[in-house]
């Protein structure tokens, strides 16, 4: 069998079409893929050298080899595709992913018609080409030694390929977990109430957002702990030492997967000291221990 081109440029159409899917792919799903890594480390650097060099290799013209064009696609690559990311890092969309592929795209489809362009206007004879002749080998020629060979080395890139388009086709679940958060009135993480007078209101916002991939039953409890710091000589620091402990309140939250809660919530402290504002998360009810816990040192006077 001989694959050939010259007349057509079917090298710039597989690279625009595979960006086009590749493109559209990973904006729909919104994620990266493996099958996407010549788009950021070939393809780019391809087009931009055949709209450069849209000639065969001829003693009278300055053109280069196939050797030389793949190895400049690469590097082009590498160092286009960092410079496209500095460009949109300076545009209101910033360097997020749905941005940097579309950039990537549209490059490719500008530069790729430009090389189209320059190519289509040379002889026929003189655009680029390229010539490969593949045939079934001999295999009566072999011996059993080579036959075994040959078949283990197949059955290796079978199962290979195989490993690999189930890697990459696969959906793996992503990392579970759950935002459990403190803001000051403001709704920032600024302006927490710790320094309070005698039955003085602070006032903080508590946030749960579920990201376990699963509906999931929350139980938040609060506590206000009396601490007093206490030297340790072995350490040669101060340390706190809980003196008492009360709970204030409790709340039983449910939310989906991607649900979010917040909800302001008000205390007062009636003695002064030191003490610490304690909120504890139980998940699904598990209260052995805490899923998470957050707290607010407070001094009242």
């Amino acid at each position: 069998m001989r694959l050939h081109f010259q007349e057509k440029p079917w090298d710039l159409y597989a690279a625009i079409g595979y960006t086009a899917f590749i493109s559209i792919a990973l904006l729909v799903l919104n994620v990266g893929n493996l099958l996407a890594v010549l788009l950021v480390l070939f393809i780019p650097g391809y087009v931009l050298v055949a709209a450069l060099f849209p000639g065969a290799l001829m003693p009278e013209k300055l053109e280069i080899d196939w050797v030389e064009r793949i190895a400049l696609s690469f590097g082009l690559s590498i160092a286009v595709v960092p410079l496209l990311g500095l460009l949109l890092n300076f545009t209101p969309w910033g360097i997020r992913f749905a941005p940097i592929v579309a950039t990537i795209a549209g490059f490719t489809f500008g530069v790729g018609y430009a090389a189209y362009w320059r190519r289509m206007q040379l002889p026929h004879e003189q655009r680029l080409s390229l010539t490969m002749d593949l045939s079934m080998p001999e295999w009566a020629g072999y011996s059993t030694l080579d036959k075994g060979l040959t078949i283990g080395l197949a059955a290796s890139i079978i199962v290979a390929g195989g490993t690999l388009a189930y890697v990459v086709l696969t959906p793996r679940p992503g990392e579970t977990f759950t935002e459990f958060y403190i803001l000051g009135p403001g709704g920032n993480a600024a302006g927490y109430p710790t320094a309070l007078n005698v039955s003085q209101p602070g006032t903080v916002t508590l946030g749960i957002a579920n990201h376990e991939a699963a509906n999931v039953n929350y139980y938040v409890r609060i506590d206000v702990v009396g601490v007093q710091l206490v030297y340790n000589a072995s350490s040669g620091s101060n340390e706190t030492v809980e003196v008492n402990r009360t709970t204030w309140s409790t709340f039983n939250v449910t939310l989906a997967d991607g649900q979010n809660w917040t909800q302001p919530y008000t205390f007062r402290i009636n003695d002064t000291g030191l003490w610490k504002v304690q909120v504890l998360l139980f998940k699904d009810g598990d209260f052995s221990s805490a899923y998470r816990e957050l707290h607010l040192y407070v001094r009242v006077t």
